[in-house]
């Protein structure tokens, strides 16, 4: 063999042996380029179906606001929460805590002679699962109790005194002179003095129904 021959074989051995690693690292990194990334899994999105609620529904409420016959005025805004679920066929479709909303529609304080304290509100729209929807509702409507009887003894007791001490000062007489002017005294004290008011606390447990149907979308 000539020192040519010998040269050339030597470089034959060191090219193969050098090429072997670097042909698996190509081949690996091709490998690895057309290797497909699982696409990330999505969430699902939430389901919903709509449920309608006929008009009669009851809604048991809550009053989040106070609401008087001597305080409140018309417009003012009234303020609920649901106090127990409705649920259609097993379906909650309105949890206790759903929010209401109204406004007073009268507010008339109790008058001095005639005329009983009351006052009214309605509501007008519920919040539920994000969403705003109008409702239509029965008017709700509180009135004082009639103070009749109670003006009647106020007038009684004024004549009873009245006459007593007409009785003392003049006789027979005096006593109806002095039941006639007790007896306007009680009138006075009356026609000064108003009835009871009503008023309604935060707290306060009230009932309304629907009087339109109602469609609210449920999750499933």
């Amino acid at each position: 063999m000539t020192k040519w021959a010998s040269m050339l074989a030597l470089a034959s051995i060191v090219v193969v042996g050098c090429g072997g690693p670097n042909g698996a690292e190509t081949a690996a990194t091709e490998e690895s380029a057309t290797t497909e990334t699982p696409a990330a899994v999505k969430p699902s999105a939430p389901k919903f179906r709509e449920i309608t609620l006929p008009e009669g529904t009851s809604l048991p409420l809550r009053l989040r606001s106070a609401v008087a016959s001597d305080t409140s005025r018309v417009e003012d805004a009234v303020r609920a929460e649901l106090r127990e679920a409705v649920v259609v066929n097993g379906t909650t479709v309105l949890p206790a805590g759903t929010a209401v909303a109204g406004v007073v529609t009268a507010a008339e304080r109790s008058g001095r002679v005639k005329g009983r304290a009351r006052v009214a509100y309605r509501f007008d729209t519920l919040n539920h699962g994000g969403e705003r929807y109008d409702i239509a509702t029965a008017l709700l409507s509180h009135q004082a109790e009639a103070t009749k009887g109670e003006d009647a003894t106020k007038i009684a007791v004024g004549a009873g005194a009245g006459a007593a001490i007409g009785a003392i000062l003049g006789g027979g007489d005096g006593a109806a002179k002095g039941a006639a002017i007790g007896g306007a005294a009680g009138t006075g004290a009356v026609l000064a003095t108003r009835g009871e008011e009503v008023r309604l606390g935060p707290g306060a447990s009230v009932t309304t129904r629907l009087t339109a149907p109602l469609t609210i979308r449920v999750k499933i």
